[in-house]
């Protein structure tokens, strides 16, 4: 029996649900329904995941807390951001009936969406469960958070709900250079309007943040013991559980840097629309996979390409003044990298996200105009527009060949034509401030941020190389003939002193860099203390062993030497510059430094004890302060696929991808973390460039010239991958589609393009086939070089090759 006292609360509970969803959205929970999810694993439950939209994102943990994390501001990286300006360490909720009191701060499961995500909360109760669903809309500073209360038992359930939220009005890193002081936030709360209004003492930050439903007690707790300048709030609210029924509690959290009224209208726009809102945010997601839609016999490896096109929308910010771009990871790189975009966009130009690939070029180079103004690339620069590094040298020749694979993608003459002038200022300056001795080979810092390596580097040489030789394309095609024969002919000076000065035969393998026997000596020294720090005695050795060579050497000439077998060594097959001959020896000396999960980025961090264990870095680590020492990222293993595909090594390459994969979901479901398997960054920006470039690229063969209406189609399947089709790749105008089965005794292609005028040149291996029947007519490819080829007009083609 109910009792009258029951039945008063109804009455009330009634009229305030009435009140407030007469102002608010209906429940987003069936918008999650049927739709592509993947759950989490229980032990990595006290691991981090996002929830994120362009203007904001949430990071916590999968068990629902907000600990602190991250370290590049210590204890900070956590909350929820709306860049530049950090809103709130995060929020608590409890459930309290009759005697019973429950925190809910340890979620049973955790399930990932391509547009949000969901904690289920089934074990605190034996009458009650509970979801948490959120996701944040495109184009807003706001997250829309719903608790979704169920009634297990045929009993009306009387409880209070609690919410405790933790503002934390903070700029983002390196803010005090944009003079962004932190001050004391100060909380206040709108009962007609039903929520909290933080602001910062000292700045208009605010955030705004409550649930439309009517509040019955509202607390200021003052501030967290070790951060005095937040504000701790309570709202706690009456509800009436229906026998076996559910009730929905919105709780929506919104920001600016600039207003009040921005974050309150924001607030309000969600709270009326949030089930539009999301709709339209998953329909945009699942979009994302329509074009350059993979389908594979691997299905796992097709599953973790698509999620890496969510990825990457996921690590998309936008900031006003600054621009839309895509950010190099979370929790700790929620900005803007020069070195990390030029992996990133040309895997994600594969994917068709012409719009994002643009507006992060259009970031990265103004952010560069405006603080070099000589061509040279930032290497990394904050949400505030504060730049940490004016730039390493690789990266400004990385930004050159960028926006030539762009320029081949979209054919865009006014991409070109508008950045070609900082293609050209950039390799001046690469030039004439980074060759003191005059031998063509740039000095300077490279990707490996080990100190002393800094002199002659072999990736800045080679991506210095790659950029000369693409700039004379662009050069010829701008109108500008002798500029293109002299960067022609720079790149050509380079490709020889890279296969010959930087090569060491006696490791088969290029050298890390080009010093003087002072320089070896000092970082001979260090990498020995390195490895000897990780127990690696096989490392040690070998180092021992180089150190006396290096002393004995009475030449006073520079050269190069192979000491931390670092993954840039790599870097002349990833760009195909390498000959045949070493570049096979080289590839197989890159294999001596992996595990299960891929390639080492210093070789000498090889624990030869634990290369076959397939166990958690992160678990494992044990380290107070972030380290990348002793890890295998992802990065160098795709820069290794991409280069295994380069010398005609589909199997090799696929095995490395394998790896990568391996980790997909190891920890955050849905991603693939920066260090393997679960270290670092939980979701990487370019982790696209392992998938995108060699599946499109390479695997599929798709190598467009736009601007030409020409597509280049020279498929390197490896065995594993028996059939398969890509669907609707964007380029230019047109979009291409191709299918393969590949058999015993013959492949069979099926080539589509949408547009007309455009040339498709199939292309394989002079010899590889017997016979090629294309159209159902027996053709003689033509040959060119040492490939044997047909250019197909019609919009359809089907091909029969015959081994």
């Amino acid at each position: 029996m109910i009792s009258l006292k029951q039945l008063f609360y109804c009455g009330i509970l009634l009229f305030i649900v009435l009140k407030g969803n007469a102002q608010t959205s209906k429940s987003i929970v069936s918008v999650f329904d049927k739709t592509e999810s993947i759950k989490g694993k229980p032990q990595h439950l006290a691991t981090p995941f996002n929830t994120a939209g362009d203007q904001l994102y949430m990071v916590g943990n999968q068990d629902g807390t907000f600990p602190d994390l991250g370290w590049h501001v210590k204890g900070e990286m956590g909350g929820i951001w709306h860049h530049p300006i950090k809103l709130l360490d995060g929020f608590e909720a409890s459930i309290s009936y009759g005697k019973e009191h429950f925190n809910l701060d340890k979620a049973d499961a955790f399930i990932n969406y391509p547009f949000g995500n969901k904690h289920l909360y089934n074990t605190f109760s034996d009458q009650i469960t509970m979801e948490r669903v959120q996701f944040v809309p495109d184009n807003m500073g706001v997250i829309y958070i719903e608790y979704v209360l169920k009634n297990r038992t045929n009993k009306p359930i009387l409880l209070q709900f609690e919410i405790k939220a933790i503002s934390n009005l903070m700029p983002v890193w390196l803010g005090e250079r944009t003079v962004m002081i932190d001050g004391k936030d100060q909380s206040n709360y709108d009962s007609k309007n039903r929520y909290w209004v933080v602001k910062d003492a000292n700045n208009s930050w605010y955030t705004v943040y409550g649930s439309p439903l009517e509040g019955n007690s509202t607390k200021d707790l003052g501030a967290k013991l070790h951060k005095p300048n937040t504000s701790k709030t309570s709202t706690q609210y009456s509800i009436m559980l229906k026998p076996n029924g559910v009730f929905s509690v919105p709780f929506i959290i919104s920001g600016s840097s600039k207003s009040k009224s921005e974050a309150t209208q924001a607030y309000t726009n969600v709270r009326a629309n949030a089930f539009k809102l999301i709709q339209k945010k998953k329909q945009r997601l699942l979009q994302l996979n329509e074009k350059s839609k993979v389908t594979l016999n691997d299905k796992e490896l097709s599953t973790a390409f698509r999620w890496l096109k969510y990825n990457s929308d996921w690590l998309t910010v936008n900031v006003a003044g600054m621009g839309k771009g895509m950010v190099a990871g979370l929790p700790d790189y929620p900005w803007w990298f020069g070195g990390d975009m030029a992996y990133s966009l040309k895997g994600l130009i594969a994917t068709g996200r012409k719009d994002l690939t643009y507006s992060s070029i259009d970031l990265l180079h103004k952010v560069s105009e405006k603080n070099n103004g000589n061509g040279r690339i930032v290497h990394e620069v904050s949400t505030n527009g504060a730049v940490y590094n004016l730039g390493n040298v690789c990266e400004t020749p990385q930004f050159v060949s960028l926006i030539w694979d762009v320029y081949c993608w979209t054919g865009d003459k006014a991409f070109l034509s508008h950045y070609f002038p900082a293609v050209e200022k950039g390799l001046t300056w690469l030039i004439d401030k980074n060759d003191a001795d005059g031998n063509a080979i740039p000095d300077g810092s490279g990707m490996m941020e080990i100190h002393g390596l800094n002199s002659e580097m072999i990736d800045v040489a080679v991506y210095s190389q790659k950029a000369f030789s693409d700039a004379s394309k662009m050069a010829k095609l701008v109108g500008k003939e002798p500029l293109s024969i002299a960067y022609q002919n720079r790149a050509d000076v380079l490709r020889e002193k890279i296969n010959t000065d930087f090569w060491v035969k006696e490791f088969n393998s290029y050298a890390d860099f080009i010093g003087t026997k002072e320089q070896a000596l000092q970082l001979a020294d260090a990498a020995i203390v390195r490895a000897d720090t990780l127990k690696n005695k096989w490392a040690v050795t070998e180092l021992q062993a180089a150190k006396l060579k290096i002393q004995s050497d009475t030449s006073s000439a520079k050269k190069g030497f192979v000491l931390y077998h670092n993954w840039v060594v790599n870097t002349p097959m990833e760009t195909g510059i390498a000959t045949k001959n070493q570049a096979v020896l080289a590839l197989n000396t890159a294999q001596k430094f992996t595990n299960s999960f891929g390639l080492f980025v210093t070789g000498i961090d090889r624990n030869e004890e634990a290369i076959k264990e397939e166990n958690s870095f992160a678990s494992t680590a044990n380290k107070k302060e972030f380290t990348y020492t002793g890890t295998v990222m992802t990065l160098p293993t795709g820069v290794q696929v991409v280069a295994e595909n380069n010398y005609g090594r589909p199997d090799e390459a696929y095995q490395l991808l394998k790896k990568i994969t391996k980790t997909f979901s190891y920890a955050l479901p849905g991603s693939i973390y920066e260090v393997s398997p679960d270290y670092g960054m939980m979701t990487q920006a370019w982790n696209i460039y392992a998938f995108g470039e060699s599946i499109v690229k390479q695997f599929f063969g798709i190598q467009p010239l736009a601007y030409k209406k020409e597509i280049v189609i020279k498929p390197s399947l490896p065995k594993a991958l028996t059939n398969g089709k890509i669907e609707n790749v964007p380029i230019g105008s047109n979009e291409i589609s191709i299918g393969f089965v590949q058999k015993a005794t013959k492949d069979q292609f099926a080539i589509t393009q949408k547009s007309t005028g455009w040339s498709v040149v199939f292309s394989q291996p002079k010899g590889k086939y017997k016979k090629w029947v294309v159209n159902n007519r027996t053709v003689a490819p033509k040959l060119v070089g040492d490939y044997e080829q047909i250019t197909l007009s019609r919009k359809m083609n089907t091909l029969q090759l015959l081994k």
